[in-house]
Order: C-alpha cells, then sequence, then structure tokens
C-alpha cells in the first residue's frame, strides 16, 4: 500500500522492449536504498516489482496489461517519473489509501497559473467519473491530490509550489497522459451496495 506522496523524482535510464512487455532501467537514490529483489515501487502511480537493484538504479518488467491501462508505455530513457516505496505498518498515513492498481488514463487539459499555486485540469474517463467528487481524493501520477472541482468528464486539482517544483505534474503539459487512481473506499462502497440491492 502507499500513500500517494511521492518520495522523489526519478528517471527511466533504459527501455527495453520485449514482444509483449518491456523493462524499465530507472534512477531513484532515495528509493533504491535498502531495496531487494521482489520489493515494490510505485511509478508514476503505478506498483511494480523491483527485479535487479545496482547501486542507485532498478529494473522493474511492466506486461502488456499494465502498458495498455497506463501512461507507462509512452515513458522513453530520459522521462522522469515520481517514485514511492510501500508505507510501513505505523508510519503516518500522510495522504491516502494508494494501492497502485491504475484505474485509468486522463490527459492533462489546461493549466492555469497563479502567483502561490496553479490549478490543473485533467480529462476523465466516463467509467470513472461517478467516484470523484469534490473535495475527495484522487491519485494522479502517484500524487494523492484533493479534487477542486468535478464535473462529468473532467476534474481540477490545485498544485502547490512543492508539488509543481517535486512531481510530474510540475512538468506535464496540456495533451500529456497521467495515470488515474480513484478512492478504493468509493469501489467497495458501491460494490457492497450493489450486493446488498441484489439480495432483497
Amino acid at each position: 500500500m502507499f500513500t500517494g506522496i511521492v518520495e522523489e523524482l526519478g528517471e527511466i535510464t533504459a527501455v527495453e522492449t520485449l514482444d509483449d512487455a518491456c523493462r524499465f532501467r530507472l534512477r531513484g537514490p532515495v528509493v533504491t536504498e535498502g531495496a531487494r529483489h521482489g520489493d515494490s515501487i510505485a511509478v508514476n502511480g503505478v506498483c511494480l516489482t523491483v527485479v535487479d537493484h545496482e547501486g542507485d538504479e532498478f529494473t522493474a518488467d511492466v506486461m502488456a496489461e499494465t502498458l495498455n491501462r497506463s501512461s507507462l508505455g509512452v515513458l522513453t530513457t530520459g522521462s522522469r517519473v515520481n517514485l514511492e516505496r510501500p508505507t510501513a505498518v505505523g508510519a503516518r498515513l500522510g495522504g491516502h489509501i494508494v494501492q497502485g492498481h491504475v484505474d485509468g488514463t486522463g490527459e492533462i487539459l489546461e493549466r492555469k497559473s497563479s502567483e502561490h499555486w496553479e490549478l490543473v485540469k485533467i480529462s476523465l474517463p466516463a467509467d470513472l467519473a461517478r467516484y470523484v467528487v469534490e473535495k475527495g481524493s484522487i491519485t494522479v501520477d502517484g500524487i494523492s491530490l484533493t479534487v477542486v472541482d468535478a464535473g462529468p468528464d473532467f476534474f481540477t486539482v490545485s498544485l502547490i509550489p512543492t508539488t509543481l517544483a517535486l512531481t510530474t505534474l510540475g512538468l506535464k503539459q496540456p495533451g500529456d497522459p497521467v495515470n488515474l487512481e480513484v478512492d478504493v473506499i468509493a469501489k467497495y462502497v458501491e460494490r457492497l451496495l450493489g450486493a446488498q440491492g441484489g439480495t432483497r
């Protein structure tokens, strides 16, 4: 489990394309400290497994399903990525409950700058809209954010200078894809209420 509090802005140092998958080599001095084979690291909000680890770099395999359902397929050598290790039991839950299981992708539609913050408008797939509510939580490229406004096919978030400086959302421009993970609690509530309705 993750919390959506990005630990560092890493970099893709190599991409090996396979028949139905790819292998990334990533640089991240913070997240590789103490890393072992089999550990999990979230890359732009996608939970990946450490295959190898050497120095401040690690490799991770990405299967076709993940490439098709997330924006990882557009990453190339030199791409910057948000990195986060799983939260430790008993640690502060600084963001919200994040699984690292991307529900879909959106697209940066618009950016409006202010003196101390920036408003970003992001497209929202129709099948995810019901889980996104004003002042609710959403994960964008692995970043735990609060929804400012929620429409039928979009939502907005406000970004503080720290988020702009230390995550990929400070770099992405209109047209760029982002990974989205909605609040898992909302999905469980929907499923439970649906099950109750079906037994009456």
